[in-house]
């Protein structure tokens, strides 16, 4: 409850912020002052177990470990956000403080989304998201690149909204409620016939239809296939600190507002579970394989994002405890490692695989630093990456042994990304290239320097992280 609070409020004192404070720096460093308050308010009620204010929320909203911890998660990865890429969203445009208030605005809804308990908190959580982020990436108006991806986005977006709005009607209409647990109480599906009583065989089906229609309409959100066309021309053409922005905090709140939804109703979608397989194994052929043929490294990210959303998207398909613990490990592994890339990447004149050639002779701290990342998404061994795809497989493993074949080509398109990940580290360390000269200040290098000690901390001792949900 505190971040939903005081993350609106936060964006509405960037907003009037902005007509007093003219200097970009200081409009930085108040946001960045701002999200150290969400981020120590979310710890007091992930610590406590209560909120700063107790408000009656007619159980539409409820606030546990797992939520907040994801919270603290996507806090400490926007604190981080906040410190490396200030100077970047500063070059942006002259609205520097509305962007913040944007950001902030993003975080109420994310606020929600890890928390809501129906429908219609849900809806209003992922417009939230959604409708801030259409104008960030259209946000350099003078780039025409920023404008096709932001009118692509909010298109794309609006469609899939519809589809959703439509979902949540045709289950209304089923269960005559908006409420999950009670969409689970009332609904024992048995197409041929409902012994209890409590659904007809039309309510049935119209149930059945509103849950695929939020399948597909989350599926959207999270840019997995086959939604996720998308993805590569918003990602490229937005300005690149949105990007990092996008493919990491956002992408991490919307999978864990899907996994939430189809956690309450896993049993309804039990009979799906082969369409949930297609959709994951899908993912992670297209992400994977379409990175490898990209000759930018920023739109070979765009696709990898999707390659990673596949291998979240097993915690959907476990639905047990383990894979909600494997996902809070996965959103600090992924989200840490691909600001950090996006970073360094931001700093760069050329943005393709030849513009590395060369770094680590010019730049050897961050050319080792950003190896570190790219091996962490790849899942090389001692690093967070390579315990976030251990355990996110490994739980959906379990009491799913009749779909080997997925877990199979997942592990095939994991070595296929070692290749494109790899191509980065080549060509820092084993192309010839004079490399380019990079702007980083000692903060800069002292930031990412402890985002990679945090990924080999959590590759060595992910328990670290994870002993948290059990306050």
């Amino acid at each position: 409850m505190n971040l939903i609070i005081f993350a609106a409020i936060a964006g509405v004192v960037m907003m009037l912020g902005g007509l007093f404070v003219k200097n970009k720096r200081r409009v930085s460093d108040v946001a960045l002052s701002c999200m150290l308050i969400l981020l120590a308010i979310n710890t007091y009620e992930l610590r406590v177990g209560s909120p700063l204010f107790h408000i009656d929320l007619k159980g539409m909203l409820a606030f546990n470990p797992f939520g907040l911890l994801i919270n603290e998660v996507l806090l400490l990865s926007a604190i981080i956000y906040f410190i490396l890429q200030a100077r970047d969203i500063e070059k942006v445009g002259d609205n520097v403080p509305d962007y913040y208030a944007l950001i902030f605005f993003v975080f109420c809804g994310i606020g929600l989304a890890t928390s809501y308990q129906s429908l219609l908190m849900l809806f209003l959580g992922i417009e939230i998201i959604s409708i801030p982020l259409y104008i960030l990436t259209a946000s350099d108006k003078l780039n025409m690149k920023s404008n096709e991806a932001g009118l692509k986005y909010f298109l794309m977006g609006a469609f899939s909204t519809g589809l959703m709005l439509m979902g949540i009607a045709l289950v209304y209409g089923a269960t005559g409620s908006f409420f999950i647990n009670d969409i689970v109480g009332k609904s024992p599906i048995n197409v041929g016939g409902n012994p209890a009583g409590l659904l007809s065989v039309s309510e049935t089906y119209r149930l059945i239809g509103g849950l695929l229609l939020l399948m597909i309409s989350m599926s959207f959100k999270v840019s997995a296939a086959p939604f996720h066309f998308w993805t590569p021309d918003v990602y490229d053409g937005a300005p690149t600190p949105f990007t990092a922005f996008m493919a990491t905090i956002v992408k991490v709140a919307a999978f864990v507002a899907f996994i939430k939804l189809f956690d309450g109703v896993h049993d309804k979608m039990i009979k799906y579970k082969m369409l949930v397989a297609i959709i994951i194994t899908a993912t992670l052929l297209i992400g994977n394989i379409t990175a490898v043929f990209q000759q930018s490294v920023k739109r070979m990210l765009a696709y990898s994002s999707i390659a990673q959303a596949g291998f979240m998207m097993f915690a959907l398909f476990a639905f047990n405890q383990e894979s909600k613990e494997a996902i809070v490990l996965y959103a600090a592994a992924y989200c840490l490692a691909t600001i950090g890339i996006f970073s360094i990447l931001n700093r760069m004149d050329d943005y393709t695989f030849d513009g590395y050639n060369g770094l680590a002779k010019k730049e050897p701290l961050l050319a080792l630093l950003n190896a570190v990342f790219f091996l962490s998404l790849a899942g090389i061994p001692l690093t967070a990456g390579f315990f976030a795809k251990f355990y996110i497989v490994s739980a959906a493993l379990q009491n799913n042994g009749g779909y080997l074949w997925m877990f199979i080509i997942a592990m095939l398109c994991a070595a296929v990304s070692v290749y494109y990940y790899f191509r980065v580290i080549q060509a820092m360390y084993f192309k010839n290239g004079e490399g380019q000269k990079i702007e980083a200040t000692p903060m800069f290098k002292y930031v990412l320097v402890a985002v990679a000690i945090i990924i080999i901390i959590l590759g060595i001792q992910p328990g670290w992280l994870l002993q948290h949900l059990y306050f």
